[in-house]
């Protein structure tokens, strides 16, 4: 008997040992809505889930009875409960002080208490770019401090070129004056030995203006071993509508993703989710190793239908959340002319939608293609919000320089949410204005705003100018302390760890015309054939020529890029250099 009842004990505590519970409920906000791609930590498995996409829901296996769980969404506060397994859960989550703002359309350069003039044009077109308020002159005495976001889009670089080889006029507010400047990675220096980044600064006379000076700050992002880097979890999420049944679109993103396949490895995996009539997983998880798969299974798309975008984002995201590489280059591509026709189509929506997808730790990488009806407005929503970039290829060699030569800075970031806050010595600068980086319209009507970081990638580098008008003679016996540089960023893929620091102190020598670095000369002309494009009123005395003469003597002729920069100038004297007498006629 005793036996018998020490069997039953050992018995039952074998099944209570291994018992598997289901712990099910849901994730609603205050208003009893409920909330998708809640992130969910499940205490006792260490482990982390997602609330369902439309009703907020979540099932776990747990093979604890009291468990505990962590809540996190961005834009509500965090919550951590004790849950018993065998209820339902209705978990409420509060939103945060700051979530109105953060669904606001966010600055990427910001001086803090002054108020912007709104100096915007607008264009008719059927393509869709944000009106850019171009940055003024501040006081260094009443607004010292001022900051702007890093990011490596190089989008508008190669769109502007796109207009000029059409011989067309560019609207002005398709050129982003920062993104013409880093599309040629000027000035890279290899961070030393265990450093993430490298600052540095230089100062030079100003072609435009013999009062003032140009202050360049630059930073270079290490470089990653391509061999050595995660492997990759990427979702190509294409665009086959019918607005893509044209020779420089879909047929150009699929010669540019069979350039990208080539150079996968074993470790990296790949899917496909098409959108045009309908949404489709158009090729699950296969591993890189299978190329021919994935490059025939790209070769048969065909384009046809409506645009449903929005539905196939979050499949797209679906598909990446299950195939998660936990540590790995968790990544879609978006590839499409950004004209989407069903579902959420503005930009407030989609900034929404995938302000709560990324909680997921997938980013998003979007590549632009097509004229005409081109949305570039809608794809630097969706790259900024999902913690990714953004290209534009209008060209086969364009889609080789992004997803070949460039792969590591495109899809490998070193950190994220990265900054620069740049403090003046009202002592040393009497104004300045910073060049480019210049703040959609509806961002500077919220006043509540705050200045949003970006991802920066392997190997990149990041330049700014600042037009600077000093309180006296700068000379090189002079070497005071002109500005206070902070570079914050967090680490890639460590949304726990705050924010981290390097500080910087620029001096105020002066690097002379004769022993300027080329580098420094040709993004100079850059910034001035960008300014003559938006039709600033700070290059209104520069004429076509002096950019070109400029450009001409400090460009590097073996560098491919730099040798077509110089076609571009020449493209753009024919177009706009007769202005004057066109209007006339």
């Amino acid at each position: 008997m005793k036996r018998l009842a020490a069997y039953c004990l050992l018995s039952l505590l074998a099944t209570t040992a291994y018992s598997q519970y289901y712990l099910r409920g849901e994730i609603k906000d205050e208003k009893n809505r409920p909330l998708s791609n809640a992130r969910i930590f499940l205490h006792s498995a260490k482990s982390y889930f997602f609330s369902g996409a439309s009703s907020g829901g979540f099932g776990i296996n747990t093979k604890q009875l009291n468990d505990s769980l962590t809540i996190t969404l961005e834009g509500y506060e965090t919550k951590t409960v004790a849950v018993k397994s065998n209820q339902w859960q209705t978990i409420l989550l509060k939103l945060s002080a700051d979530a109105v703002s953060k669904n606001q359309p966010k600055l990427i350069s910001f001086t803090k208490d002054l108020n912007k003039k709104d100096n915007s044009h607008w264009i008719e077109s059927e393509e869709t770019y944000f009106q850019l308020i171009e940055n003024d002159f501040v006081l260094a005495a009443t607004y010292p401090n001022t900051g702007y976001s890093l990011n490596v889009n190089k989008a508008s670089y190669s769109n502007v070129r796109r207009f000029l080889n059409m011989n067309s006029l560019v609207p002005p507010d398709a050129v982003r004056t920062e993104e013409l400047i880093n599309y040629f990675n000027l000035g890279y220096q290899a961070p030393e030995k265990n450093n993430l980044f490298n600052v540095g600064s230089a100062i030079t006379a100003c072609p435009w203006n013999s009062k003032e000076k140009l202050l360049f700050v630059n930073v270079s992002a290490k470089k990653l071993d391509f061999e050595k880097v995660p492997p990759g979890n990427f979702v190509f999420l294409i665009d086959v509508s019918g607005s893509m049944d044209m020779p420089n679109r879909l047929p150009l993103l699929k010669a540019a993703f069979q350039l990208f396949v080539k150079n996968l490895r074993p470790v990296d995996t790949v899917s496909i989710v098409t959108y045009g009539g309908y949404v489709q997983i158009w090729l699950k998880p296969t591993s890189g190793s299978e190329k021919e798969k994935i490059l025939t299974a790209i070769e048969e798309l065909e384009a046809a239908g409506d645009t449903p975008g929005e539905s196939a984002i979050r499949i797209a995201y679906q598909v990446a959340r299950n195939s998660f590489i936990k540590g790995g280059n968790n990544r879609i591509i978006l590839a499409t002319d950004g004209d989407f026709n069903v579902g959420q189509t503005s930009e407030a929506a989609l900034d929404d939608m995938i302000s709560k997808q990324r909680q997921s730790g997938v980013y998003l990488t979007c590549l632009g293609v097509g004229m005409g009806n081109f949305k570039d407005s809608k794809l630097q929503t969706l790259a900024k919000k999902g913690n990714g970039n953004y290209a534009y290829l209008d060209d086969i060699r364009e889609a080789e320089r992004v997803l070949v030569t460039e792969l590591t800075q495109t899809f490998y970031s070193v950190a994220d949410d990265v900054f620069m806050n740049v403090t003046f010595n009202p002592s040393q600068v009497q104004s300045y204005r910073l060049i480019g980086f210049d703040n959609k319209k509806e961002a500077l009507k919220d006043s509540s705003n705050y200045l949003e970081g970006g991802e920066i990638g392997s190997g990149s580098n990041v330049m700014a100018l600042f037009e600077i008008l000093p309180t006296t003679t700068i000379a090189d016996s002079i070497k005071q302390t002109m500005a206070t540089l902070d570079l914050k960023y967090k680490l890639h893929q460590d949304s726990t760890a705050g924010l981290k620091q390097i500080r910087y102190q620029v001096s105020s020598s002066l690097v002379t015309a004769d022993s300027a670095q080329k580098s420094l000369s040709f993004a100079t002309a850059v910034a001035m054939f960008a300014l003559k494009l938006k039709q600033s009123p700070y290059m209104k005395n520069q004429s076509w020529l002096d950019i070109q003469k400029l450009a001409k003597s400090s460009a590097d002729t073996s560098n491919h890029l730099q040798k077509e920069f110089l076609l571009l100038i020449e493209k753009a004297i024919k177009l706009y250099g007769d202005k004057k007498k066109r209007r006339r006629d």
